[in-house]
Order: C-alpha cells, then sequence, then structure tokens
C-alpha cells in the first residue's frame, strides 16, 4: 500500500505506431532507515519496471545515504509457479465428475504447462491427472512476490525517516489525443463551421495504478537512440489523500517546452492499471469557420520517379474515378483555436435534423500542428461528384530526346449545388516538362505537381485539356 504523504511522478511516452508505450516514473516516499547498511523492499512498482534504469536519493540526506546494491525480483506468484516450486512435494487436487469430488494428495512428479499433473500416493502409485478442479498448497513457498519488488542495500550516517526519490522506467503506457469534431453546412457547399473538442487518452497497462495523479503531457518528436521509433511523453505527478470533487477543476494549461509542449493538468487524475482514461484536453471550441475542399488525381496511384524518361506510353494511363473530400482550417486564436495541437486521431460528425441525431462522416489521423497552421482532414471520396482521366495523345521522338502527351480530365458534379474541385496532376514521365497548351490556367505546386482548381455547376461537367512536353 501507498504511505499518505507519498509523491508520486509518471513521465509516459507515447508510440506513434504501436502501443503499449512506455512510462518514467518518479515517488517520492517517506522511508526509515537504520544507522549503517540496511536493507529497504520498495513494493508496488509497476509490473513492466525496466530495473536498470532505477535511480534511488535521500532527499533528507542526499550526501551521507547511498544505495550499494540493487536488485529486482519479480518472480511473482501464479499457479504454474507454485506448480514448479512444489515438484517432489506433496499437494492436494480436487477433480469433480459431476457432483462428485475426488481428493487425491501426493507428491508433485510433473507439472506440465496445460492442466495435466502427475502424482504419487502415500502407496507409492502414480497417477496422471487431468482437467482438476482445484489444488491446495500447504504453504507460500520463499522466493515468491504477490507484487513486484524493488530491493536496495542502502548505507545512511543518519538514522531515521528520510524522505527518499525513486524514479524507474517501465513500458506499458502510452497516451494521444482524440478530436471529436460536428460538422454544420455553412453558407454555400465549400464553407462550413466545426464545434471541436479535444481529448486526451491514456493507456495504462504497466502493472500499476497511479492515484491521485498529476498529469503532464509533452507533445512532441522526443528522440531515443535505442528506439527508432517517434514518441511523445506524458508526465503524472502525484500525491496521495483525499481530493475533494470539484466540478469546476481546471483543465490542461499549455506551455512551450524546450522543443516540444507542454499540457499540464490542473487537477489531480487517478490513473488505473488495465485502463483507459479519457481527460478533456482544452473546452470545447465553437463555430470555427472551415472550408470544404474536393481534390481530384487522376491516377490510380501515385507514380514514383524511375531516374529514366517514362518513354512507354502505356504507363500510369489507367484512371481513378474517386474525388476525396476534405475539411481544412486555420489553427488560429481569432477563431476559437490556437493551441498546439497533440498528433492524434480525430473524427467529424454532422447532425442529421431529421431526427436529431449525429452521424459519423469520416476520421482522419493529424501530425503535432503549431498555431497559426492549417489542419487538413481527409473525410473520404464524394458519391455525387466523380472524374474521368484519359490520354488522348502521345508522341515520342527519342533522336531528339523529346516526349509530348495530351491529358484530358472531365469532372462531373451531380448534386444540387455549385461545386469547387481541385484538379491534381503528377508530371511524372521526366524532371524537365513544360505545359504548351492548357484549358484552364494552373498553379505549380512542386517540380513535378500542378493543381486546376475548377468549380462545377450543379448537373454539370467540367473538362480540363492540357499538353506537356517533356525534353532530357
Amino acid at each position: 500500500m501507498y504511505q499518505p504523504g507519498m509523491q508520486e511522478q509518471v513521465y509516459g511516452i507515447q508510440w506513434r505506431q504501436q502501443i503499449p508505450g512506455y512510462a518514467i516514473v518518479r515517488q517520492d516516499r517517506p522511508l526509515t532507515l537504520e544507522a549503517g547498511r540496511g536493507t529497504i523492499r520498495f513494493r508496488d512498482v509497476a509490473a513492466l519496471i525496466d530495473p536498470t534504469t532505477v535511480s534511488f536519493a535521500s532527499l533528507t540526506d542526499p550526501t551521507g545515504t547511498r544505495v550499494l546494491e540493487q536488485n529486482f525480483e519479480f518472480d511473482l506468484v501464479s499457479t504454474q509457479k507454485l506448480m514448479e516450486k512444489f515438484i517432489d512435494r506433496e499437494i492436494t487436487l480436487e477433480q469433480g465428475f459431476g457432483e462428485r469430488v475426488e481428493t487425491y494428495t501426493g507428491k508433485l512428479l510433473s507439472a506440465g504447462m496445460g492442466n495435466g499433473l502427475v502424482i504419487q500416493g502415500p502407496d507409492g502409485a502414480v497417477r496422471a491427472i487431468n482437467g482438476y478442479s482445484n489444488v491446495r498448497f500447504p504453504e507460500l513457498p520463499g522466493g515468491l512476490l504477490t507484487k513486484p519488488t524493488l530491493v536496495w542495500e542502502v548505507v545512511t550516517e543518519k538514522p531515521g525517516e528520510h524522505k527518499t526519490r525513486v524514479a524507474y522506467e517501465t513500458k506499458g503506457i502510452t497516451w494521444w489525443a482524440d478530436y471529436n469534431v460536428v460538422f454544420a453546412e455553412g453558407k454555400d457547399a465549400n464553407s462550413g463551421l466545426l464545434d471541436i473538442g479535444a481529448w486526451v487518452s491514456v493507456l495504462n497497462q504497466s502493472g500499476g495504478t497511479y492515484r491521485d495523479a498529476k498529469l503532464k503531457l509533452i507533445a512532441g518528436d522526443v528522440n531515443r537512440a535505442p528506439q527508432p521509433q517517434v514518441r511523445e511523453e506524458m508526465y503524472m505527478n502525484r500525491k496521495m489523500g483525499a481530493v475533494a470533487a470539484d466540478m469546476a477543476a481546471p483543465g490542461f494549461e499549455e506551455k512551450a517546452f524546450f522543443e516540444y509542449h507542454l499540457y499540464t493538468l490542473g487537477r489531480p487524475a487517478t490513473i488505473p492499471d488495465r485502463s483507459t482514461k479519457q481527460i478533456e484536453l482544452f473546452p470545447a471550441a465553437r463555430q470555427v469557420p472551415c472550408e470544404k475542399v474536393m481534390v481530384y488525381y487522376g491516377l490510380e496511384q501515385h507514380i514514383p520517379y524511375y531516374g529514366n524518361p517514362m518513354l512507354d506510353r502505356n504507363f500510369g494511363v489507367q484512371s481513378n474515378k474517386k474525388i476525396d473530400t476534405y475539411l481544412q482550417f486555420k489553427n488560429k486564436k481569432d477563431i476559437g483555436m490556437g493551441m498546439p495541437l497533440p498528433s492524434g486521431r480525430i473524427r467529424v460528425s454532422k447532425l442529421d435534423t431529421a431526427d436529431g441525431s449525429l452521424e459519423f462522416i469520416g476520421e482522419d489521423a493529424i501530425d503535432h500542428t503549431p498555431k497559426d497552421e492549417q489542419v487538413l482532414i481527409k473525410l473520404g471520396s464524394a458519391f455525387d461528384v466523380v472524374g474521368e482521366r484519359t490520354q488522348t495523345d502521345f508522341k515520342v521522338d527519342t533522336s531528339r530526346k523529346r516526349m509530348e502527351e495530351t491529358i484530358e480530365i472531365k469532372v462531373r458534379n451531380h448534386k444540387e449545388e455549385k461545386v469547387k474541385v481541385i484538379v491534381k496532376e503528377n508530371l511524372y514521365r521526366w524532371l524537365t516538362w513544360e505545359i504548351t497548351q492548357k484549358s484552364h490556367p494552373f498553379e505549380k505546386i512542386d517540380a513535378r505537381t500542378v493543381h486546376f482548381p475548377v468549380e462545377v455547376e450543379k448537373d454539370g461537367e467540367v473538362t480540363i485539356r492540357y499538353t506537356v512536353l517533356y525534353t532530357w
């Protein structure tokens, strides 16, 4: 059990790609030390502790008290462990046959990984028993523990009660941000308003419960030399004692912290083992203006650069008909946002006015997003807006090192209102290119990408044609 007045701090680090993650736990705990050399047993540590990371310090006598040796004892009680300890010792088994129960007492000769045992009775007869219903052991053998325990050989010149600080790393704790968004149509088909709520989800599978913790979250790409994955940190400080319920208890306060961002919860929080806890990251932002963006990428898949001109006329001509739909908004303070947003999942719903229910319309993941930066949420593909991409002409002259291709793109709108669509094209055949003819203006995005922004009237169609010349 934790002692009154004990403090604990937990630094949890999020794994973006997999869970569970790991945490750094720091505890302040009063311990009574005897003069000279003595043994201290420190229980209630996380089951997934990394013992190589443990540090112990006396805050009462930091220079005169030190650790000479350290052990981590983790041989915990389990049925299999008890069986192993009682090989060649007497146990009692019960086996049920309907309403009848048979009892066998004898020396345990073998205990497999399954539910089968071999015992030798007092008369020397050996019996193999499968499917026993109960087993009784005369005692708890030495060396088995009910909880993982740190054991220190400590020497001190100042006997009495010491305030000690223990820190260690444990696996099994991770956190992420969850954003719940409600979308409402704006003044036209290409705009809208968002209600944005943000929550922190803390998953604890470390084998330890952290009661009344002061929670801190660090969002950022924290480097760890032994592990290539990117992580984020979570801090939990805990002070034991009763906590009065307060509906207006303060939430997270954000500030810059080194090259990351620190979110400190202003009230204690209990993080039970084997649980996922959700805490509001910030109050919901209301009526955040957003823009609905449709993007048509006519290639069936993104074409990588291969290092040579792509002279095959059939290369990359397969057409994709899906038009992707996005919502985008600026993370700005003057529209109710402006807090640096940790990476996480963002789910979007829309109100069905027929029955007043919220219906799910898509979800995406966002990366760490500073204030004043754009947030782009991919929802899915449009049902009533489709595209078609066709190669209408292709010429290649290898002697002159010239290649010419003409592309025709059609966007059809079957909705009851006008829509805006960005037609994205990759000029993938070679690095040096020039668009020599075009039906619509375009914007050059990078060395291989152009955008044709178009508006398509209701039940209308827009056709884009362009010719590109490649030279090498």
